[in-house]
């Protein structure tokens, strides 16, 4: 996964600095914390669009402003970082698809 790297932030962290960009979560609206939460559960765009009440291209600018703000490439990579800073998806109330045993 490419994250962009601050070559200072270990400089930045023994002066007290905050934390880079890649530690420290991004500002995310609560729609583009919705929408990440969608992505994390394999939902596509369209199925997005539906689950949110949204315009398919509003999707796109919101996945396009995610990716931006956590400096990842596709969506994958943000549903890593969702897992990885633990923005899991809330429990709904749609009953969980079984594993056959």
């Amino acid at each position: 996964m490419h994250v962009a790297s601050n070559p200072h932030a270990i400089r930045d962290q023994e002066e007290g600095r905050s934390a880079p960009a890649a530690i420290a979560p991004a500002r995310l609206t609560p729609t583009q914390i919705k929408v990440m939460r969608c992505v994390h559960s394999g939902l596509l765009n369209k199925q997005i669009a539906y689950e949110l009440g949204m315009a398919e291209a509003t999707v796109k600018v919101h996945m396009t402003a995610l990716m931006r703000k956590l400096n990842v490439r596709n969506r994958t990579q943000v549903a890593i970082i969702a897992s990885t800073l633990g923005w899991l998806p809330e429990p709904s109330g749609r009953p969980m698809a079984r594993a056959a045993d």
